[in-house]
């Protein structure tokens, strides 16, 4: 008799590893974020110049943080781990997370835009720096304050609706992820 084989990672990320999945994934996306708020607080609160106002990472590593390389790698990381999530949603929650997707898509597409002008050399819109689109018009450092936070809202939205489904969306669920879920709407998958 044959072996069955192992589910693909995205299923299991999509089922059985769903919630522990997302749980993680948020932790990044808030550990990220706090990173802009701390930034934003040296700044507006502290009083410190931009250059200096690093956030808390930026304390301890400050060549890190201005590097291009970093910021476009946690852009690719936020919009693979959106893509590959999102069929654990339904309804409701997907539609919410699939909102957050295409944001960070955008965002995405901003850093990819400085991950070029830094690695070229060779700055668009006549700027003195690697500039975004959103940067004509936001400084660099409210402008992603402001990113993160149209890509966390969403998610955060999707992450309650799929935790508290509707019974239709319940019925379509592959995961464990609600609360009070009825266990005859589990599908047998899990």
């Amino acid at each position: 008799m044959q072996k069955p084989m192992a589910a693909p990672l995205i299923e299991r990320l999509n089922t059985d590893w769903h919630k522990p999945a997302l749980f993680i994934f948020l932790a990044i996306v808030i550990a990220h974020w706090a990173e802009h708020i701390a930034q934003a607080y040296q700044m507006y609160v502290l009083g410190w110049a931009m250059p200096r106002a690093l956030g808390v990472l930026g304390l301890w590593f400050p060549w890190l943080v201005r590097t291009e390389v970093m910021h476009y790698a946690y852009a690719v990381i936020m919009l693979a781990g959106l893509w590959m999530l999102r069929k654990g949603f339904h309804g409701r929650a997907y539609t919410w997370w699939m909102i957050s997707f295409w944001i960070q898509m955008w965002h995405h597409l901003e850093h990819g835009l400085l991950f070029i002008q830094a690695t070229t050399g060779h700055n668009f819109f006549g700027a003195a720096v690697p500039t975004s689109i959103g940067q004509l018009f936001i400084r660099r450092m409210e402008l992603h304050l402001i990113y993160n936070t149209l890509v966390f809202v969403p998610m955060v939205v999707a992450m309650l609706k799929h935790r508290h489904p509707t019974p239709a969306e319940a019925s379509q669920a592959r995961c464990s992820c609600a609360v009070h879920r009825d266990p005859a709407l589990v599908s047998s998958t899990i």
